[in-house]
C-alpha cells in the first residue's frame, strides 16, 4: 500500500498534538516513527488507523481518500505494545479472531492460522493460552493475529516496549525478516533510536507535533536538517560558540554559531599519534567509560567537555592525562541555517616555515 498524508493536524482541546504533517510512504517499506514522548507519533498512527479523526488534512491509501472510512474498512492490522490478547483464548483462537469476524470458512481459516503459526515460529504452541507464553511469544501471537486478515498496512505502537532487553533485540531481527517475507507496508512507533535505526527502511522523526525529517537512518545521521534531529540521533556534544575551537575560528564571525560534534568527529591521543600536530589543541582526559569494544573518552578542551571514542588497541589513557585533541568536523547551526563544516586547518593546513 502506498500512503500519502497531506497537511495533517490534530487538536485535543487546546493542545495542538500534530501540526501540518505531510509525508509519503512507498509500498512495502518499513518506517520507524521516532521521537520523544509527546511528540505526536502515536497520534499520527491512530489517525492512519482511523482510531482518531484529524481536524485537518488528508490521508490517502493508493490514492483513495480514507478520512471517512471506519478502522475496519481501511485494511489495517494493528499491534499494541501491551499485546491486547484475549486471555480466555488459545494461541490458535487469538490468531483466528479476525478471520472469524470476516466469516472465513473453517478450512480456509485453519489453513491461514497454521500458515501464520509457522511463519511466526509458534509451531507447537497453538493450544496454549497467553499466560502460558513468554513476553516474546505473546508478541508474536499479536503479530500473527494482526496479519491474519491479510491487511495492506501494518501499524505497530511501540511493539517491543513491554519485553526485556535481550528478547527485544532478538525480535528486532525477527520483525525485519518477517516484514520482508510478507512484503507489507509497515509503520512502527518507537522512542528507541537504536531500534529504529536497526529495523527501519526509513525513519520519520517527530518533535512537538511536527515532522522534523524523513529519510534513511544513514542519511539522517549523516545529514541532519535541523538542530533537533542532529542532537536526537546518536551521541554528541553541544558547543555554544564553535569559534572557540581551533580550526573553526571563522565559523562564527557573522553571528554566534553553535556546534554539535559527534564522537567519531573527534580524535584524541598523545602528541606522537598525530601527523599534523599544528591542527590539534591541548586537552585533559576527564573520564573514561568502557564500552566493551572501545572506550568512550570525556576530554576537556578549554571550557568545553567533548566526548569521543578510542580503540582498545591504542595505548590506554588515564583521567587527568594531558592529550592532544583534533576536531575533524562539526555540524553547525545558527538562527538562519545549518550546515556541516570541516576543520579549516586540517583542510588547508598551516604552512611549515623553515
Amino acid at each position: 500500500m502506498h500512503i500519502e498524508v497531506r497537511g495533517l493536524n490534530k487538536h485535543f482541546g487546546d493542545f495542538h498534538a500534530v501540526k501540518d504533517v505531510s509525508f509519503d510512504i512507498a509500498k512495502g517499506h518499513l518506517i520507524g516513527l521516532l521521537g520523544p514522548s509527546g511528540g505526536g507519533k502515536t497520534s499520527v498512527l491512530r489517525m492512519l488507523a482511523g482510531l482518531e479523526q484529524p481536524n485537518a488534512g488528508e490521508i490517502r491509501f493508493h490514492g483513495e481518500l480514507v478520512n471517512h472510512l471506519l478502522p475496519q474498512e481501511r485494511g489495517i492490522g494493528f499491534v499494541f505494545q501491551n499485546y491486547a490478547l484475549f486471555k480466555h483464548m488459545t494461541v490458535f483462537d487469538n490468531i483466528a479472531f479476525g478471520l472469524k469476524v470476516k466469516k472465513v470458512s473453517k478450512p480456509a481459516l485453519k489453513e491461514r492460522v497454521m500458515e501464520l503459526v509457522e511463519l511466526t515460529g509458534l509451531s507447537g504452541f497453538e493450544k496454549r493460552y497467553p499466560h502460558q507464553l513468554s513476553g516474546g511469544q505473546r508478541q508474536r501471537v499479536a503479530f500473527a493475529r494482526a496479519l491474519a486478515p491479510e491487511p495492506q498496512l501494518l501499524l505497530l505502537d511501540e511493539p517491543f516496549a513491554a519485553i526485556d532487553a535481550k528478547i527485544r533485540q532478538e525480535l528486532r531481527s525477527w520483525l525485519r525478516e518477517l516484514i520482508e517475507r510478507v512484503g507489507i507496508t509497515s509503520i512502527f512507533v518507537t522512542h528507541d533510536q537504536d531500534e529504529a535505526i536497526e529495523v527501519a527502511d526509513e525513519i520519520m522523526i517527530m518533535n512537538q507535533g511536527r515532522l522534523e525529517q524523513k529519510g534513511t537512518p544513514w542519511d539522517i545521521y549523516k545529514e541532519p536538517t535541523t538542530p533537533f534531529v542532529a542532537s536526537f540521533i546518536g551521541e554528541s556534544t553541544m558547543i555554544d560558540d564553535v569559534s572557540e575551537l581551533k580550526g573553526f575560528e571563522e565559523a562564527g564571525t557573522e553571528t554566534k554559531t553553535r556546534a554539535l560534534i559527534r564522537p567519531e568527529y573527534i580524535e584524541v591521543g598523545d602528541a606522537h599519534e598525530f601527523k599534523m600536530l599544528s591542527v590539534t589543541e591541548e586537552g585533559i582526559v576527564h573520564r573514561l567509560h568502557f564500552r566493551g569494544s572501545e572506550w568512550m573518552v570525556e576530554v576537556e578542551v578549554g571550557s568545553h567537555k567533548l566526548m569521543t571514542y578510542r580503540s582498545l588497541e591504542k595505548p590506554a589513557l588515564t583521567p587527568g592525562q594531558k592529550v592532544r585533541v583534533l576536531v575533524h568536523r562539526a555540524y553547525l547551526f545558527n538562527h538562519e541555517r545549518s550546515w556541516m563544516e570541516e576543520n579549516r586547518l586540517k583542510v588547508d593546513p598551516m604552512p611549515v616555515i623553515i
